[in-house]
Order: structure tokens, then sequence, then C-alpha cells
């Protein structure tokens, strides 16, 4: 048997297997082999080569439209950036990823619009995995979906989990540590939704003999499965509605129904028409939101406050340090302390040290040795 013939045997025995208590540790273990079996497929594929879409990142943060053929995706890049990327009125159009840069609140973020996916792309078809590559190493996901097609998004997200795409989730809370006798040892606050014997047989698959687990979170064995895997990404993702131009209103509560039962707010989403430029002000708006972006206005010594040009950093990088760090030079090595102005500081001209966090439209003046 072949080891494609092996994962079909496994997933059908997992979808034929009733999930219960008396079951779980069962199809734990079944989960674990197929991630597995999976992961070796497609190291034998990669093996034999293909070309894939190298993009450089430039920019504060890189943004991949998501979506499949013709939801007007290439339109959307050029409306939002400078790019001019090849479009027309019929599928398979954007021949390969075309970056564009949209600036906005003073950033530089890079749009990558990757060829359209179709069903399968995690395995492989129409060069998924190559596109696929290219939106694992983005910051935020954009999915693209055609006002007349909202079902897609179940396809999509599908695609980006079969390729380690975690989307708007943090990793599992559980840190595992080898040791060189004693077992296997669990610890968890109390019910995590999996039971002991479930964690160690999963991790037996994965030839722990003896490990300390803690686990600080409810758990599913897809959950533990990632842990042990280490190979999967975690991304946050938008959704934007596209050709909202070419419905009646009638049709709108249609739309929010198919958006709701894909557990997506209608009020969270953003509805536009690419082909006519509207609701592109609230996309950039949400753009700049979902990516966590700060401006920090640098008062520079003799200058004053640069106002044009901020330095841009990321929520949960955004201290001082991470400041000095991103300037580059000897900014570091230098740095005595920093005053701060601006919604972080208790009051103008603070004095902070290099763990102090900033926030959003801070003004920052370092003070450095000589």
């Amino acid at each position: 048997m072949g080891l494609e013939e092996e994962i079909e045997a496994i997933e059908e025995e997992i979808a034929t297997t009733p999930y219960n208590k008396s079951t779980e540790a069962h199809i734990g273990r079944l989960k674990s082999k197929l991630a597995q079996k999976k992961e070796k497929l497609e190291n034998r594929s990669s093996a034999g080569g293909g070309q894939g879409y190298a993009v450089e990142k430039t920019g504060d943060a890189t943004v991949a439209l998501v979506g499949f053929p013709s939801v007007g995706k290439s339109t959307l890049l050029n409306a939002l950036t400078n790019a001019e990327s090849e479009i027309g009125e019929y599928e398979f159009t954007t021949l390969d990823v075309n970056p564009g840069m949209l600036q906005y609140g003073g950033a530089n973020i890079q749009i990558l619009d990757v060829p359209g996916l179709i069903e399968g792309a995690a395995g492989g078809r129409g060069g998924g995995r190559e596109v696929l590559s290219v939106v694992r190493t983005a910051d935020l996901v954009l999915f693209v979906l055609s006002v007349f097609e909202i079902e897609q998004y179940d396809r999509l997200r599908k695609e980006l989990y079969d390729n380690k795409i975690r989307l708007d989730t943090r990793p599992p809370n559980v840190s595992v540590s080898k040791k060189h006798k004693g077992g296997i040892k669990v610890t968890t606050p109390g019910d995590v939704g999996l039971d002991e014997e479930t964690i160690k047989g999963v991790l037996r698959e994965y030839d722990y003999i003896n490990a300390d687990v803690t686990v600080r979170e409810e758990l599913t064995i897809d959950r533990l499965v990632d842990t042990l895997m280490d190979n999967r990404v975690y991304l946050p993702s938008l959704v934007t509605v596209n050709k909202v131009d070419l419905i009646d209103r009638d049709y709108l509560e249609t739309v929010h129904e198919d958006l709701r039962e894909r557990g997506i707010d209608p009020e969270e989403a953003v509805f536009i028409s690419a082909e006519a430029e509207k609701g592109l002000d609230s996309l950039k708006e949400s753009i700049w939101e979902a990516l966590g972006l700060i401006r920090v206005y640098m008062d520079k010594p003799g200058r004053g406050v640069d106002y044009e040009e901020p330095l841009i950093l990321r929520e949960g990088e955004n201290a001082v340090g991470d400041a000095l760090e991103q300037l580059g030079g000897d900014f570091e090595s230098r740095f005595r302390f920093a005053r701060v102005s601006g919604p972080s500081a208790k009051h103008d001209e603070q004095q902070v040290g290099r763990e102090h966090e900033l926030r959003d439209e801070d003004v920052l003046r370092l003070i450095v040795r000589r």
C-alpha cells in the first residue's frame, strides 16, 4: 500500500469512528499517524522540485490576498496600491505573485496578489503548495470573497488549514520537555478536555517515552498534534466581500446570513467594489487595525518631531527596546533613557527605559551617550 492509500485509509477510519470518551485515545493515535504521513508525503513531493513563488518581503508588514480565481483580487490590488496586475474577465488570469505597496498611516504595507487558489491546493493542485508557501510568510490573510459565492470561504479556510496555517488563534499553551526516565507525566489545572491516557497515547506516536507535559488550556486532539508537529503558522485574518455594486439591497440580508453561518460577523466583514473603488477606505483602516501597527513619531535633536515618516512597530513588539532595534545603528549601545509624550505616557516627557511599551502616536525622544 502506497503512502497516499495509507493516508486515505486513516482518513476513512477517522471519519467512520464515532467520537466519544471510549474512542478518544484511538482517534488521537490515528490523527497523529495521519499528520506524520501527510508530512512525509509533502516532503517527498517537495524533493521533486518545482517552481516556487519567492517574493521578497518589503515594507512594514505583508498582506496576502486569498481567494479563488476571478473574485477580483487583481483589480483590488491595483485599486489599493501602485501595482499593475494582469487582469481579465476569465479564470486564472493572475499568472504569478504580484506585489504592490499600500501606503497608509505612514506605513508601507506590502500587498501580495497570489494566484487564485483552487480546491486541492494544499495537496499540490494548480501549484497550490507554492502559492500557500507565500501565504505562510504573510502577516495577515485577507480573504477576498465574491458577494455571490460566500461559501467559498469554507474551502479556502480548509486549504489553509491543510497547509498548516492556523487563523485567528494562538499557538497551544502546552509545553513538552523530554527527560531521561520516569515515563510521561501530565500536569493540568483540572479538566482540559482530553484525558491523560489520550495525551500520553498521542505523545507516544511521536516517540516520547519519558517527558513532562504541562497543559494550560482546554485542549483538542488537533491542538495537541499541532504542538508536537511544531511547524504550524498562526496568522490573523480579515474578510472582504467584493462586487457588492452588482447586487440589489434586498439580497444583502442573504449575504449577511451566509456570513453568519460561517462564524463571520457581517459588521466585521468589509464590503467593497474593487471595480468601482467603493469601500476601500474602510478596508485600508481594517487592514491597519488587523495588523496591529503602531506609529511612533521620533523627536529628532535640532529638527523637532517628524510627523511625516513615523517609526512603525507591531503590537507585541512595541517596547522602546524594539524601537532601538528597528532603528539600528549604535542606538542600542549608546542608549541611556528615553522621553515619551502621548497615549502611553503618564505625563509629557515621561522618562522611561527599554521596557516601556509604546502606543500608537506616541512621541519618542532618545537620550544617548555621546
